[in-house]
């Protein structure tokens, strides 16, 4: 069981801005698209879409584009 204490394992807020930048971009993106939209750096965006698609908030095709999952809807859209 993970530690009270410590990281957490579930998503942060680059994580929620992420997904909230691939909702407003409509479709699969890439990363460098999705950290524009975002105003992050390409390369931290690249490095945390693979948490994203562990957690199940995002999918990866297998041409390399990232789209926002049902779980990653459901998490943004229950923010005030």
């Amino acid at each position: 069981m993970p530690s009270a204490c410590g990281r957490s394992a579930g998503p942060d807020e680059m994580d929620k801005a992420i997904l909230r930048a691939l909702k407003e971009i409509g479709g699969p993106a890439k990363p460098k698209d999705i950290a524009e939209k975002a105003g992050l750096d390409a390369r931290r965006v690249a490095a945390k879409m693979r948490k994203l698609v562990r957690l199940g908030l995002v999918e990866r095709s297998e041409e390399g584009l990232y789209s926002i999952t049902d779980n990653g809807l459901k998490l943004i859209e229950g923010q005030g």
